[in-house]
């Protein structure tokens, strides 16, 4: 989130079409969902950016109960870290039209996205870098990477945000869920609507984090720069971001041009993580039609406050 300078631009064309792409997906994906269909189900899959759905780092159990308020609810345990897992309720039920049409981006209502999920796993394997106060922006409706922290890291507190309230209100109850389970240790958690481009909801958090953490949150052209600003404002001087993307044509590089002019410190990696570069390698050498590395492998970058930032 320095290679991050070498980000070659695609063509506006190809620019373009990418963006183009992106959102009739990601509609069609909110399409599917309004009609009450499982964001799992393969036939939105196909229909999707989401057609390529995990790295399988978690596994995911269903609780052991008659109640069928248990339906919804999973339990993610990792793969590489065992030792570790959380309680999600990761498909609260169908969206209501006017939900989708007057709330924040709604794209993180519908599923748990593969960056989400790569961006989780990280912050497992590198739990000794959360320290302090730790914020995950745009988390969804699960806001799994946060959470992770929150389980396996010794931080002071960790906020869990979206823009989006029906978002925040899932991550409310998934947050009440693992405090009941002794999930978090002494570490606070709390959960709130945080919009990058309200000015009251950035300046409410001005340089108090020491990590800020977010996963597949630099697609959307009218947010980017918000974003960027944000990250800025909510570091402590001493503090790091760790975003976790695909290139999607060039808004990769449009996000790293961004930071860089904010007068933000970028580094980008394309291999970060041994388990996910194996799936990546995997899924290229097999050809595997769904898997689009433009679409679906998230690229790190870091972020730090340079002398100007």
């Amino acid at each position: 989130m320095n290679e991050g300078a070498s980000c070659a631009a695609n063509s506006q064309t190809s620019h373009d079409g990418v963006k183009t792409d992106v959102a009739r997906a990601r509609w069609s994906l909110l399409r599917q969902v309004l009609r009450g269909k499982r964001a799992d189900n393969p036939e939105v899959k196909q229909a999707s950016v989401r057609r390529f759905a995990t790295f399988e780092l978690f596994g995911r159990t269903r609780p052991a109960s008659h109640d069928s308020s248990e339906e919804q609810w999973v339990e993610y345990r990792s793969v590489f870290s065992p030792d570790y897992s959380a309680f999600l309720r990761d498909n609260p039920g169908p969206l209501r039209v006017s939900e989708v049409l007057n709330s924040f981006d709604n794209t993180g209502n519908v599923c748990v996205w593969p960056s989400e999920e790569v961006m989780a796993h990280y912050c497992l394997r590198n739990r000794h870098m959360f320290k302090g106060a730790v914020c995950e922006l745009g988390g969804g409706m699960t806001c799994l990477a946060g959470l992770m922290v929150a389980v396996c890291a010794d931080a002071k507190e960790v906020l869990l945000s979206d823009g989006n309230e029906q978002c925040v209100d899932n991550v409310r109850e998934i947050v009440e869920r693992n405090e009941r389970a002794g999930k978090f240790g002494s570490t606070h958690v709390s959960t709130r609507v945080l919009r990058w481009d309200r000015e009251p909801h950035v300046a409410a958090f001005q340089a108090h984090f020491d990590v800020v953490i977010c996963a597949d949150c630099l697609f959307l052209d009218q947010y980017r720069s918000s974003l960027v600003g944000a990250i800025r404002r909510l570091l402590r001087p001493n503090g790091v971001a760790l975003a976790l993307a695909p290139q999607r044509g060039d808004t990769m590089a449009s996000f790293c041009r961004l930071a860089g002019q904010a007068g933000l410190l970028v580094d980008q990696r394309r291999q970060y993580d041994a388990q996910v570069w194996d799936v990546h390698l995997k899924m290229l050498q097999e050809g595997k039609e769904a898997y689009d590395e433009n679409l679906h492998y998230p690229l790190l970058v870091t972020l730090s406050k340079g002398a100007q930032a």
